[in-house]
């Protein structure tokens, strides 16, 4: 009801059913038409179909809550916290800050997305010029067979809300840490917001991270 995406493991252990029984559950339910499948990598990630299931499960929620029963906890992704703040994925910002970037690119006008596309605005291609990004570059390489996908979604593993990837997504990654508004921490794919890319990111990017 949150929104993520989850797996059918994530699922049987905040239901307290065994893993055979949620997927069984979940087959029919993609069957109907309820839930959507996504897979990437080895994993299947399980949401439900759209807005008109939410209200629908809600209502039955309703109706469920004469029974109440305790609720246990969901926790996904990485438990280390810095990890779940920010970080990279392959090239591109991950966690509550790739999350909170793309967010902010969506709701400017600047990035469109789909479930498993996306393009940058003509509004897009201006802001990423301000920041410096050599937009050109990246639309030039473009008319290349091995050229890279300029911006699509990636399943966030943490926050399970799609964060950006591709070309695009890799350059603002690589400006963010050329720029020292992100900083590495060594040993680990964790990235630090420095005060500088916390202005930078709010007054430019749009970001709230509140």
């Amino acid at each position: 009801m949150d929104g993520r995406a989850l797996t059918a493991s994530e699922l049987a252990r905040v239901a307290g059913v065994t893993p055979q029984t949620t997927s069984g559950h979940l087959a029919r339910l993609a069957a109907a038409g309820l839930v959507s499948v996504k897979r990437q990598g080895r994993h299947r990630y399980h949401r439900l179909a759209s807005p008109a299931v939410a209200q629908m499960i809600e209502s039955i929620m309703q109706v469920a809550a004469t029974a109440e029963r305790p609720c246990r906890t969901l926790t996904v992704g990485p438990s280390d916290a810095a990890l779940r703040a920010a970080r990279t994925c392959y090239d591109h910002l991950a966690g509550r800050l790739g999350v909170a970037l793309t967010d902010a690119l969506v709701a400017g006008g600047h990035v469109e997305l789909s479930a498993d596309a996306g393009l940058v605005t003509d509004g897009g291609l201006i802001l990423l010029r301000r920041i410096g990004i050599d937009i050109d570059a990246l639309m030039a390489d473009r008319g290349k067979r091995s050229a890279r996908v300029l911006c699509r979604p990636c399943l966030d593993w943490s926050e399970r809300r799609p964060h950006l990837a591709g070309a695009v997504g890799a350059a603002l990654c690589a400006r963010s840490l050329a720029e020292g508004w992100i900083r590495r921490t060594d040993g680990t794919r964790a990235v630090t917001l420095t005060p500088k890319g916390e202005r930078i990111f709010r007054e430019r990017l749009g970001v709230r991270l509140d």
